[in-house]
């Protein structure tokens, strides 16, 4: 990729525990420097090996994030309702092997128990205060949720509202919203 080349940018990911419900928030903004490239991209998605639901949302690369994405669904068929394990083999490997290394994304991974944050250093990231976020409005919308986990809102309210904030402020993200829910 040449230097000049401005890069896509952008997305805004969250993941809120409140109660017994994980909710993940996502935008659709794609951007390619300075020009939003698409407005309704979907960057969470709901995963179902072996009958365990799991929810994913992604940040970064689309094709980085679709290929981490695959591997983590042959993970979670190995080793069927075990997102831990699965989310730690899967950034093992995404540590280890020479092409998995090259991968631009981070994931927020879900259960309806446990919440992961996984990136490409290998680490597997339990959040602290029930939120998880990333990309380029993730710091953003995670102090937006904090503040909003004191209200009486239920999980899916907070995550709409915060990421209503961090599309106010951040560019690089918008209010076109693909919301996906899970229980405990």
């Amino acid at each position: 990729m040449s230097e000049d080349f401005p890069g896509w940018h952008g997305t805004t990911i969250i993941g809120v525990r409140k109660g017994n419900q994980v909710v993940v928030a996502g935008d659709g903004q794609v951007s390619l420097g300075n020009t939003v490239i698409k407005g309704t991209a979907r960057k969470v998605r709901r995963l179902s090996p072996g009958g365990h639901d799991v929810v994913a949302g992604f940040a970064g690369s689309t094709a980085d994030a679709f290929t981490l994405l695959e591997r983590l669904e042959a993970k979670l068929e190995a080793t069927p309702g075990q997102l831990a394990r699965a989310a730690v083999e899967l950034a093992k490997d995404w540590r280890t092997d020479k092409y998995l290394q090259k991968l631009e994304a981070m994931l927020i991974v879900t259960d309806g128990r446990d919440l992961y944050v996984i990136t490409g250093a290998g680490d597997v990231l339990e959040p602290e205060h029930d939120i998880a976020a990333i990309g380029s409005g993730g710091m953003y919308a995670l102090a937006a949720a904090r503040g909003l986990m004191e209200t009486d809102h239920d999980a899916e309210t907070v995550a709409r509202k915060a990421m209503a904030i961090a599309s106010d402020i951040c560019v690089f993200t918008n209010g076109n919203l693909t919301v996906e829910a899970i229980s405990a």
